[in-house]
């Protein structure tokens, strides 16, 4: 998600960044999917004469957003977005970009684990409404959630 809305927010101009960008932000917050497809309904009659792609990029992606509106808020809260996901990668990224090859894969699978180790120990921010998505997830999923 936060990558569509950072895609959208490509073809518009510095002055109508914050306007789009917070009636994007009424689409993917609706509580329903139906309240959403009105809220992308209103975007693109507000917003289609000047930015056409947005609106066709929405729709055109529109069954990969929607899966989204079957979870609860606080679930929805705690994966709009993808930072963690990124950093993550870009860490990996970092430290296997400068390696031409490896000897073998378990070589690399020990590389990706020290790294790994590494990369967990700058993880002192907890995530925002962790506690509220966690008690969701245990409803939710209650045979997926280990009881600790």
């Amino acid at each position: 998600l936060v990558h569509m809305v950072r895609h959208s927010l490509r073809y518009v101009t510095w002055k109508q960044r914050k306007e789009v960008a917070a009636d994007l932000k009424a689409i993917y917050q609706a509580p329903t999917v139906e309240e959403a497809e009105l809220c992308l309904g209103q975007f693109e009659d507000k917003w289609n004469a000047s930015h056409p792609t947005i609106g066709k990029s929405w729709r055109r992606n529109w069954e990969r957003i929607i899966p989204l509106f079957s979870y609860p808020p606080e679930i929805r809260r705690a994966i709009y977005t993808t930072n963690a996901i990124e950093s993550v990668n870009l860490s990996l990224h970092k430290v296997t970009k400068n390696r031409g090859s490896f000897p073998n894969d378990e070589s690399m699978l020990k590389l990706l684990y020290l790294a790994l180790k590494n990369i967990s120990k700058k993880w002192t921010m907890p995530i925002r409404n962790w506690k509220s998505a966690m008690n969701q997830f245990t409803i939710i999923f209650e045979d997926r959630v280990p009881n600790i």
